[in-house]
């Protein structure tokens, strides 16, 4: 059967006028994802608190409080998901252990986002449960996309806050109106086996 596949393909590429070298990249098997660390249910889940969060950091940029006190109701559901599928990490009990504690500190700082009537103290409540999603991803060992770790210097009166990105461009959360592309990546948790 391979034979016969591979044939049609030359034959194919020789009437298309393709070259050998066109057909040697055609040709190349994909390569599959590396095996995750984790489970799948767990990395689903986990996933998608993480875009749960990314939102949030975009409603933070759009300045709008409707949407923002939505996507914070939004992670706290998807943070109490997690914890419900930490049993499922591939750990030993206290990276487990650990794994609870910051899910506990995200949930309160998400609680104070939530209440808050204020911008800047929901931005200020962001950043500290930014920090602990940072050091639950490596806590976790998330192996199914890159984060980008950023932080803007200007933030809170020059004090300077961190923030997580699905990307490696900056789109600031702290000063969106003044300095949306203020910042630089500071870091990047890539688990992924390559």
């Amino acid at each position: 059967m391979k034979r016969i596949l591979t044939l049609a393909t030359i034959l194919f590429l020789a009437a298309c006028g393709g070259n050998d070298e066109k057909a040697a990249v055609t040709e190349a098997p994909q390569v599959p994802l590396g095996q995750s660390a984790n489970s799948d249910t767990f990395n689903l889940i986990f996933g998608k608190m993480l875009d749960s969060y990314f939102q949030l950091k975009d409603q933070f940029i759009k300045e709008n409080d409707t949407l923002i006190t939505k996507g914070t109701e939004q992670l706290i559901a998807d943070i109490n998901d997690v914890v419900g599928v930490l049993s499922e990490l591939k750990a030993d009990s206290n990276i487990v252990s650990t794994a609870k504690t910051y899910t506990t500190g995200i949930s309160n700082e998400l609680t104070a986002v939530k209440q808050e009537k204020d911008i800047e103290e929901r931005r200020k409540s962001f950043q500290v449960l930014s920090e602990q999603l940072y050091d639950l991803i490596r806590t976790v060992k998330y192996d199914r996309a890159v984060v980008y770790h950023q932080y803007c210097p200007m933030a809170f009166n020059d004090a300077g806050a961190f923030w997580l990105s699905n990307s490696s461009d900056i789109r600031n959360p702290y000063l969106p109106k003044k300095m949306l592309i203020c910042g630089e990546v500071k870091d990047s948790i890539d688990f992924r086996k390559l």
